[in-house]
């Protein structure tokens, strides 16, 4: 029987098996299957040649039964309603797990940015944000960037909000540029609290990090970031891959210098390689390393490729959201790899978010040293709530994170008079 590749039926999946071992009313567990709400809307948007093209886009808010709804906006030419009800999921249990009063939402549009000029992002950007404005706000739902999005379009959409409401509202939105109201550590966060949710788990396995080897399958922000942070925890980073293919060097890769010659959407210049060998797409995931991180899009380890996994990998950090399949994560369960699950993994940056809107409330910033340590401090805790609750109730990480973040959604639910 094929593997089954809907995000949404595989978040759904995951929540039933939370919802048996946890008891979940039935009203409780019916509500939490489905979003609350979600929009679709088809917009116009007109071209630099004077055309007019119409747009496809979603915006979904899964459950705000703890907070405000919470979550970025993609664009990207494949984005179905599907994937964005499963990542609102999967948004609202991230929240929940690390323990910040947010729901979960997220948004997207069907385009390809990287065809786009930065005259028509901008009018694309407004133009979704006038179709979704009135169900946004920093009591209701705030968007933030994810994939094929950045700070640049954030601001755009922040003034479009701005310009609607008739008032200064920088929490609208985060994920801001600097100086309309972003938050010091945010365009690097879900990267660092990759790594800290690494360092955690070699500290938990006793393993020394100089003696480890990593390969990430994705550069962009997030893949970037970790990179960065994994080589000053020590460990070599010896592959990593964009969309042109993977880029090794078993010695080690100048991480820095890679990104000094990537593009805005995570590819490295072929042309100015240096001291490294292209090797094929693929081939991120057949290394002998210690630790793999997936950080480029959905269901990449799958049941073919997950058994392509050497002996020597002893962690898997899922920087993506929803890299692992359900039949890849059978294949690893009968192994000895610690899964650092998507949702624990990647909480970084949706938690700098809410940092950012904390001070876009007070209108009081902190210095970048502040924002780390408050960062270390949640991901440190989140990480050892997951594994706590993985030895209580014997079983792998994931379900154990999702059994730490629906109890918390369920409680709130059960206190608010919902069922």
């Amino acid at each position: 029987m094929p593997e089954e590749l809907n995000p949404f039926e595989i978040a759904q999946r995951q929540l039933d098996e939370a919802a048996e071992i946890l008891q979940l009313e039935p009203g409780i567990h019916a509500l939490l299957r489905e979003p609350m709400r979600e929009l679709h809307i088809t917009f116009p948007v007109k071209m630099d040649d004077g055309s007019v093209k119409v747009f496809r886009g979603f915006r979904v808010q899964y459950n705000d039964a703890r907070g405000p709804c919470k979550g970025g906006i993609r664009y990207h030419p494949e984005e179905t309603i599907d994937t964005v009800r499963a990542l609102a999921a999967w948004m609202t249990w991230k929240c929940a797990l690390v323990d910040i009063p947010l729901g979960g939402g997220k948004g997207g549009v069907v385009v390809n940015p990287a065809t786009l000029t930065d005259g028509e992002k901008e009018r694309l950007c407004r133009a979704y944000i006038r179709s979704i404005w009135q169900m946004l706000g920093p009591l209701s739902d705030v968007p933030a960037p994810d994939m094929g999005t950045d700070a640049q379009m954030m601001g755009w959409m922040m003034d479009e909000y701005c310009r609607l409401r008739g008032e200064f509202l920088p929490g609208a939105i985060t994920g801001k540029p600097l100086a309309l109201g972003g938050s010091l550590g945010r365009a690097t966060a879900t990267g660092l609290g990759v790594a800290m949710h690494i360092r955690e788990a070699l500290r938990l396995l006793k393993i020394d990090p100089h003696s480890c080897r990593a390969a990430i399958q994705g550069f962009g922000n997030v893949g970037q970031s970790a990179a960065l942070n994994l080589v000053g925890l020590g460990i070599k980073v010896v592959l990593i891959s964009d969309v042109k293919g993977c880029i090794f060097n078993p010695e080690g890769l100048d991480i820095s210098y890679l990104r000094s010659i990537t593009d805005r959407y995570g590819v490295v210049d072929r042309d100015r390689l240096r001291d490294a060998e292209e090797l094929p797409g693929s081939a991120w995931i057949e290394q002998e390393v210690e630790i793999l991180m997936p950080a480029a899009v959905e269901g990449q380890v799958n049941g073919q490729t997950a058994r392509k996994i050497k002996d020597t990998v002893k962690i898997i950090a899922e920087g993506a959201n929803g890299p692992t399949t359900p039949e890849a994560d059978e294949v690893l369960r009968q192994s000895d790899i610690y899964v650092i699950p998507d949702f624990l993994c990647n909480a970084g940056g949706v938690t700098v978010s809410y940092f950012e809107g904390v001070q876009n409330a007070y209108n009081y910033y902190w210095d970048l040293e502040e924002v780390h340590e408050k960062l270390d401090k949640k991901m440190t805790a989140a990480f050892h709530a997951v594994h706590e609750m993985a030895q209580k109730k014997k079983v792998h990480n994931r379900l154990a994170a999702y059994l730490v973040a629906v109890e918390r959604v369920a409680v709130a639910m059960k206190l608010r008079g919902w069922v």
